[in-house]
């Protein structure tokens, strides 16, 4: 009808809003000479803000471009160099993801869920540690990423949406001082995001 062609014509979607960045992440520990064993460090969590785009290619197929604000992303020493503090390290990070969405129900439709897939890019900046070492690196990382989300239209152009998606980070770190310091921290933060719409 008229209000399926009204809906399909509108092919682009933009939001933005807040997302929380829920980073479990693992190591294989901290290693380097004169490193005790049992060193690591434990990545805490972060709040930034989101936006993203997304172009409607068919009624139910679209691909999303979404981007945070970098969030600062903080480290705590654990294990035997839990007496470093809660701030060992602490980097932004820069986290573009292209997503391939897939929304269920009719273009006009009040409630919409959606399930995207996609390939997220990140890079490390403004990498800070209160370790005795004069540089620290953070390698890039690409990984996949998958979400589900749900648009609740409030009219033909505004609305609100939520979603949750995983990521896999993975980082090479190597800080280098009187000692070189290596580890790889395998991040696959959980993200959760909440805001408005506006489809044109």
């Amino acid at each position: 009808g008229r209000g399926c062609v009204a809906a399909q014509a509108q092919a682009w979607i933009v939001k933005a809003g807040a997302i929380y960045y829920q980073p479990p992440s693992e190591t294989p520990g901290l290693q380097g000479i004169g490193i005790p064993p049992g060193s690591d460090a434990e990545t805490g969590s972060a709040w930034t803000l989101l936006l993203s785009a997304e172009r409607r290619l068919t009624p139910n197929l679209g691909v999303e471009f979404e981007v945070g604000i970098p969030p600062t992303i903080e480290a705590k020493g654990t294990g035997s160099v839990a007496f470093l503090g809660d701030q060992v390290l602490s980097a932004k990070n820069v986290a573009p993801t292209l997503f391939f969405n897939y929304h269920f129900g009719e273009p006009n439709a009040t409630w919409r869920p959606l399930l995207g897939i996609g390939i997220n890019y990140t890079r490390f900046t403004d990498i800070k540690t209160t370790l005795p070492v004069q540089s620290v690196e953070m390698s890039d990382s690409w990984g996949l990423a998958v979400k589900a989300g749900i648009n609740y239209a409030v009219d033909k152009n505004w609305g609100l949406f939520a979603s949750i998606a995983r990521i896999d980070v993975k980082t090479d770190l190597v800080a280098v001082g009187s000692t070189v310091l290596t580890t790889t921290i395998d991040f696959k933060p959980v993200t959760y995001a909440l805001g408005a719409y506006y489809r044109f």
